[in-house]
């Protein structure tokens, strides 16, 4: 289940800069995208082929961008942020640590400027819903 989070962002939202992202897709993707990333960066120099691994890796990081952006100002727009502060992380440390209080900062409620609450929570017509199906 959690794999399909990062399948999802590569094959269904590669270049997707709209929506929203709940925490469980953006920290899912961005686990399984390093996981991938240092699997790659180990066996570059466990074998001969340095070389032709080196190349793979940067195939990799650069197929990589676009999804890993696209994510990231979804995750963004969830907490009601515009997608142009990711380049507040362009400011060293306190930029970083300011996109990590917002990539782990909670759903805003309901629906925003940028779509629905992916969770369903406060949405329009759909709280009756969730709220009858809860026991079940």
């Amino acid at each position: 289940m959690a794999f399909n989070y990062y399948l999802n962002a590569i094959k269904d939202h590669y270049a997707d800069f709209e929506g929203r992202a709940r925490r469980s897709e953006y920290w899912y993707y961005t686990l399984f995208n390093a996981i991938i990333m240092y699997g790659l960066f180990g066996m570059m120099f466990l074998g001969d082929g340095m070389i032709f691994m080196y190349f793979i890796v940067i195939i990799y990081a650069l197929a990589t961008m676009v999804p890993s952006l696209a994510v990231a100002v979804r995750r963004l727009h969830d907490v009601g942020k515009s997608g142009w502060l990711i380049l507040i992380g362009l400011i060293p440390l306190i930029g970083g640590i300011w996109l990590l209080v917002l990539y782990v900062t909670d759903s805003q409620d309901g629906e925003n400027e940028y779509g629905e609450n992916p969770k369903g929570f406060g949405n329009n017509n759909h709280d009756e819903s969730l709220i009858q199906n809860i026991g079940q």
